[in-house]
């Protein structure tokens, strides 16, 4: 693989790569690792040329939830390049081997590694394909290379993540690689702050609080990220309150059945994505609590075994608030003040808490944001959703030749319910960089076209108004 270079000059041609990755999370760390490992295999001069763009000076996931003892929930096997190729260089347990810890981790008899560790095997990938990632750069903006009626290259314009003027620089490509992740969501009304925490940043903002005159926190929400809050905070401070506020009756298990997880399974993606839209809806609503509002059996196991325990002990610390939601917050001079209503007797109750945490999930980010006008290009389907292809391109009109890749939630309504998990990352990276190699041989063809055309006709396609 070999990283493209900015040049903001209008005389020299610029270098153009076969893709620019915009974000550099797991989906297009494991696009990075198919494409390496198909370059390395390359001895006719047809590598790939990319370039990645990732706002973070360095890689991270999650990592404001990277919490002592949480596991994944999904198999190691699972990583970025074994469910494609298990010979593959990068797989956990080649990471492990080097690591030295391929036997201890064989005899914890468990499929499920810890998430501090996951995050190290990511590290450790990275690390490989670093020359070809731009850390520290943040992608505001993707247009046409040059006017004309077929836009054949890209431009993706990037500057520093901390907004230091005069150093933007221009990125030329024939493709790109949307994966710009999940924003926080949290209530109408609320914005983080120093006491009002998104799950995502609770380990360094809990490190960042010192002075807790109320002995008290709230987490809000019912999933996987709350309940792993609450055991969190109830650890770590033993001083304290935790309150666990949730609009259900009490935690709901994950189903992770083998049947069940046949939803995870790369098969299962071409069935859904072949499926009426009726059926698409009623298998997003059958499985969704495979993975969404639910929480490891494990889990809830232990923080009842909390609560039970407790009570028997006359000291209840971790209180579990069910059937209440949340209205309403205060900021206080030392903490905040949250307004509760049970939702039984619609009675209104209030806690003044050191800190709240909302563990209240994520939204996708819209990619028509970066592409401007281009984004008037791109079709949608009959509810305004993007139209996307098997191959995770979106569908443009004519006038579009370069290809625009999703990655993650953007294309669950297509793809179905793995598209912002792990657990087809591996085979949607082979995927893609087949799609690449098919894009580049389309253009590149025996007479010098471009895309079926001699690149001296591109120009004049007539396209529809």
């Amino acid at each position: 693989m070999s990283a493209g270079h900015a040049d903001t000059g209008r005389h020299a041609e610029p270098p153009v790569d076969d893709l620019v990755g915009i974000g550099f999370g797991p989906a297009n760390l494991a696009l990075a690792i198919a494409i390496e490992e198909h370059n390395a295999q390359c001895s006719d001069g047809r590598a790939l040329r990319t370039t990645f763009t990732e706002r973070q000076r360095e890689f991270g996931w999650h990592r404001g939830m990277l919490l002592p003892g949480a596991t994944m929930q999904v198999s190691f096997l699972k990583d970025l390049a074994t469910m494609r190729d298990p010979g593959s260089r990068f797989t956990f347990l080649r990471y492990l081997h080097e690591r030295g810890r391929l036997p201890d981790f064989i005899n914890q008899k468990s499929f499920f590694p810890t998430r501090l560790e996951f995050h190290d095997y990511f590290r450790w990938c990275a690390a490989q394909v670093e020359n070809h990632v731009r850390y520290g750069r943040q992608a505001h903006a993707i247009r046409p290379a040059a006017p004309g009626a077929v836009v054949d290259t890209l431009e993706v314009l990037t500057r520093p993540a901390d907004d230091t003027p005069g150093k933007e620089s221009i990125l030329h490509t024939r493709n790109v690689s949307l994966g710009t992740g999940l924003r926080p969501r949290l209530p109408d009304g609320v914005s983080a702050g120093p006491h009002l925490w998104h799950s995502r940043d609770l380990l360094f903002a809990a490190g960042d609080l010192t002075h807790r005159p109320h002995r008290r926190f709230a987490v809000i929400g019912a999933g996987q990220s709350a309940a792993e809050a609450a055991e969190f905070l109830h650890r770590e401070f033993p001083d304290a309150e935790v309150c666990a506020v949730f609009t259900r009756y009490g935690y709901s298990p994950a189903d992770d059945s083998p049947f069940a997880n046949r939803i995870f399974d790369p098969a299962a993606v071409d069935d859904f994505y072949a499926a009426p839209d009726e059926v698409k809806q009623n298998l997003l609503g059958y499985h969704a609590n495979t993975n969404y509002s639910v929480v490891d059996a494990d889990l809830i196991d232990q923080l009842y075994r909390t609560v039970y325990g407790e009570k028997v002990a006359g000291t209840e610390r971790l209180r579990i608030l069910n059937m209440t939601s949340f209205e309403a917050v205060e900021e206080l001079a030392d903490g905040v003040r949250i307004v509760l209503r049970r939702l039984i007797t619609s009675e209104t109750s209030t806690l003044d808490c050191d800190a709240v945490v909302f563990a209240t999930g994520y939204q996708p980010s819209d990619p028509r944001e970066l592409l401007g006008p281009l984004a008037d290009e791109c079709l949608t389907d009959g509810q305004g959703r993007l139209r996307i292809g098997r191959d995770h391109r979106v569908a443009t009109t004519p006038r579009v030749r370069a290809g625009i890749y999703l990655h993650g939630a953007a294309t669950e309504h297509s793809h179905g319910i793995t598209s912002s998990l792990l657990s087809t990352l591996a085979v949607r990276a082979g995927e893609l960089c087949d799609a690449l190699l098919l894009d580049r041989a389309e253009r590149d063809g025996p007479d010098g076209s471009v895309g079926g055309l001699r690149a001296s006709e591109a120009d004049d396609i007539a396209v529809p108004a």
